[in-house]
């Protein structure tokens, strides 16, 4: 592996593509929605119920796509490109097979799977247009997962970039288009929301598709799709199914949050439903941060090298941390502007205003939290962060938000209070477990008497600063794996 690979591994040529990636797929979200407010409020309803459905659903095959990135990162940095190819193939096809299913479910049952949900009967009409089009489609957000979670743990995160910016500019275009009857097209109201939908998801599923091909050092053929190693399999389920869990536990503390400030009030889940377009930009950097961590720790602990992978977390942390900030206060400097843009309810203006002070003790834990999390998950202990997110969002994020929120009477603030202090106890829970270092340790030992990678051999100006005491036995010093190849990690 050559320096200029190594290079894209670095903090700052993952993280900003990420960023700009997942900044316009919320672009897309909200294009999607003001679009559709032209429609009718029944069919800005519909869509917003059948997106978190959509949401849940999608926990079903993250397991799968979320623990072979994880592996392919790992594997590069060990040099083991046969095994990293291999992960992806099978990523790819049974995410593929998941996907099928449960697009062929929401084709057959839309009607009872919205009744079952409690939908309002008036709705069960659009609801089954859109539940059936946009939801048979979900064998296409699958490979999507898949294939652009391969292509990014390779180190190359442009590549999705460019793929999000053309579906931006395709889907406004065909939204126009299919929904007023521009251009020439039919007008087909919601069933034009669908098809776009659709012709998109398929359109970036191709193009990913051919990336997928040309991703790694041996190029995928056709025939490989049938590649299937059940070991491989097995470490993927290993580390993908605590992922899987994991958000499927904050999908549905997210779900209880809505339902309990919908008790509260009106003007109250008016001012969150702003304020969750307002913290976007703040939490989409700091998951860009957060994603780029894993994707780099992963990497370095793949090559053996374990305390780089130690402190690269703390750096990422540290500069994610700044960056969070900066953002948070500007949006609460000019929280009442922004908010006016929503609303001219000095009401629900003034509760904005409140809860963006408390956004900016919120942000900071929320980075903290998913920058030690993803890091432990990049070295594969994603059952300790699975185990505190089950029980902190069970508890504290759901449990005491009804508590304080709705039966004490603090409402909207007290939610928000124990949002913040689910998110700090997660990461000081991370925090601890990430300074233990176990998996680390274990790697070391695993790798002991074997040099890491080609690719991270660099001069160091005191190689003997990476020496561990425990190195020195029966008087015959024992380099550890990190002494033998102390590269700085370049940021």
């Amino acid at each position: 592996m050559s320096s200029s690979a190594s290079r894209k591994f670095t903090l700052w040529a993952l993280a900003w593509p990420i960023f700009i990636e997942v900044f316009l797929q919320f672009l897309l979200g909200a294009a999607d929605t003001l679009m559709v407010s032209r429609i009718s409020d029944d069919a800005v309803a519909v869509v917003g119920f059948s997106n978190q459905l959509f949401n849940a659903l999608t926990t079903l095959f993250v397991t799968v796509s979320s623990g072979a990135g994880i592996l392919i990162a790992q594997r590069i940095g060990a040099r083991k490109q046969e095994d990293a190819r291999t992960l992806g193939i099978m990523a790819v096809s049974v995410s593929f097979i998941v996907g099928l299913l449960i697009s062929i479910g929401l084709i057959i049952f839309p009607n009872e799977i919205a009744s079952s949900l409690q939908l309002p009967e008036k709705l069960l009409p659009l609801a089954h247009t859109y539940i059936s089009f946009v939801g048979g489609g979900m064998v296409l957000i699958a490979l999507m997962a898949a294939l652009s979670t391969s292509i990014r743990n390779t180190g190359n995160t442009k590549g999705p970039m460019y793929i999000a910016i053309g579906m931006n500019i395709v889907h406004i275009a065909l939204n126009y288009a299919f929904i007023f009857g521009a251009f020439g097209f039919p007008k087909w109201g919601l069933l034009g929301v669908s098809v776009s939908t659709v012709m998109v998801r398929l359109l970036a599923v191709i193009v990913l598709f051919y990336m997928f091909l040309h991703a790694f050092e041996r190029k995928i053929r056709i025939r490989d799709l049938k590649i299937f190693e059940r070991k491989l399999f097995g470490e993927i389920i290993r580390i993908g199914w605590p992922l899987g869990v994991n958000m499927s536990c904050w999908v549905f503390s997210q779900l209880a949050i809505f339902s309990f400030i919908a008790i509260i009030g009106a003007e109250e889940l008016a001012a969150r439903t702003y304020m969750n377009t307002l913290e976007s930009f703040c939490f989409l950097l700091g998951y860009s941060f957060a994603l780029a961590l894993q994707i780099q720790v992963a990497h370095l602990f793949g090559a053996g090298l374990t305390r780089e992978a130690y402190r690269t977390a703390f750096r990422a942390i540290w500069i994610g941390l700044a960056v969070v900030i900066v953002n948070a206060f500007l949006i609460y400097l000019f929280g009442s502007q922004l908010l006016g843009l929503f609303t001219k309810d000095k009401d629900i203006i003034a509760l904005g205003v409140s809860l963006l002070g408390l956004n900016l003790l919120l942000q900071p834990a929320k980075m903290i939290n998913m920058g030690l999390s993803n890091a432990l998950n990049a070295v594969g202990d994603t059952r300790y962060t699975m185990w505190i997110a089950m029980a902190s969002m069970s508890i504290i994020a759901t449990g005491l938000s009804y508590l304080l929120g709705v039966s004490a009477g603090w409402g909207l603030i007290g939610i928000y209070a124990c949002m913040i202090v689910d998110e700090y106890v997660r990461g000081a829970l991370s925090f601890f477990r990430w300074r233990g270092q176990k998996f680390l340790r274990l790697r070391e030992d695993s790798l002991r008497g074997r040099a890491p990678s080609e690719s991270y051999r660099h001069e160091a100006a005191d190689p003997d600063s990476c020496r561990r005491p425990t190195d020195q036995q029966s008087g015959e010093a024992s380099i550890s794996v990190e002494a033998r190849n102390p590269s700085p990690v370049n940021l």
